[in-house]
């Protein structure tokens, strides 16, 4: 097995920056930290509890790139011959899926979000033999070679060596990140890479909602159903989306619409960070959070919302969390059930169960979380 990590992926998430290409010396400036060690910790622990390390041989990446995280884990591997500068560069990632392919590994996984997905399809674009799974890190996974978690990739790993994993064509998605600091959406199928399937690990890829008529008006029943019910004296962390952007405007407010943003008398406090929240929501007595699940994918927070970040979520409470989503995006949802991934399996287990989900006018419906 092949293991790459993009240390710097999804530095860019909590800090409001929508993404991490060519804005790392402003996340670190903005105080980001990284996330992908995290992710590789927890994928690697997971193999090691599914008692997975002795069927496994590890070629991986010098030092912040796989080594480092195989070390840490008491794992051992096998380095690839490659020389890092102390930045790594999508360069890198292409070089090391070049020579885990000249090796012949039978599965490269790889720790970072929809660019470094891309650059393993710049690499592999000759390739047919190889198989690619995605332990999620990045702002965004619109692509669907991605497992819904780090334990979920684990546990794809588990299936693949078991022979029970299906091979599927994953679309590899990305969205232009300087459109989305200008809050415009624009979203490109770049290609397709093979990977190993197991229903309800892996989430496909996301979902844009359509522009319909009849979507629109569901949008704006269930956000007028949601604004009815809010406190006019309480403030209200609004996630990313259309559906939230459809109550804003019932609000009198503009909303961004890949941001996160803050109601609070009357106004709108636009592109907040974790720590404009955190400043702003000091009274946590009468805060809320209201959030709208990737379409398809079901999840619900921990993908293009981390500025709502695994501490804002203790301090404001499962129980004042409100998730909105239009009858057509529930039932396109992978598995019936939502997903939560924030990077804090405590936070995490606390959101399991059931959860209650405005899909209309006067309509709720309770769906379980993952």
């Amino acid at each position: 097995m092949g293991f790459i990590v993009n240390p710097i992926a999804g530095m860019g998430g909590r800090v409001g920056l929508k993404g991490t290409n060519g804005v790392l010396k402003e996340a670190l400036a903005r105080g980001a930290e990284p996330i992908a060690p995290i992710k590789a910790k927890e994928f690697l622990e997971k193999l090691r509890e599914l008692q997975l390390e002795s069927s496994i041989q590890f070629l991986t990446c010098p030092a912040p790139m796989g080594e480092e995280h195989i070390r840490a884990t008491g794992l051992k591997a096998q380095i690839l011959p490659m020389s890092l500068d102390s930045e790594t560069t999508l360069e890198d990632t292409k070089l090391a899926v070049r020579f885990l392919v000249k090796s012949k590994v039978d599965l490269i996984v790889f720790v970072g979000g929809d660019g470094t997905a891309r650059d393993i399809l710049d690499a592999m674009q000759e390739v047919n033999n190889v198989l690619a799974l995605g332990v999620p890190s990045g702002v965004k996974m619109y692509s669907g070679i991605f497992a819904a978690s780090a334990l979920d990739a684990a546990e794809v790993v588990q299936a693949f060596l078991e022979g029970s994993a299906q091979t599927m064509d994953f679309e590899i998605m990305d969205v232009d990140e300087t459109a989305a600091r200008q809050d415009r959406l624009s979203v490109k199928l770049y290609g397709f890479l093979k990977g190993p399937f197991v229903p309800m690990r892996l989430v496909g890829s996301k979902q844009v909602s359509p522009e319909t008529v009849d979507e629109h008006e569901n949008q704006m029943a269930t956000a007028r159903f949601v604004v009815e019910n809010m406190d006019s004296k309480a403030a209200y962390i609004l996630g990313p989306g259309t559906t939230i952007k459809c109550i804003a405007e019932l609000l009198g407010v503009e909303k961004t619409l890949l941001g996160v943003d803050i109601y609070r008398d009357k106004t709108l406090i636009k592109d907040v960070n974790e720590q404009k929240i955190l400043q702003e929501i000091k009274d946590r007595r009468n805060v809320w959070i209201i959030v709208s699940p990737i379409g398809r994918q079901g999840l619900l927070l921990g993908r293009g919302n981390q500025q709502i970040s695994p501490e804002i979520i203790k301090r404001v409470g499962k129980e004042k969390i409100i998730v909105a989503a239009t009858r057509s995006k529930i039932q396109g949802i992978e598995g019936n059930v939502l997903r939560v991934d924030t990077g804090d399996r405590e936070v995490d287990s606390t959101l399991r169960g059931y959860i209650r989900v405005a899909t209309d006018y006067r309509e709720w419906r309770l769906i379980q979380v993952q």
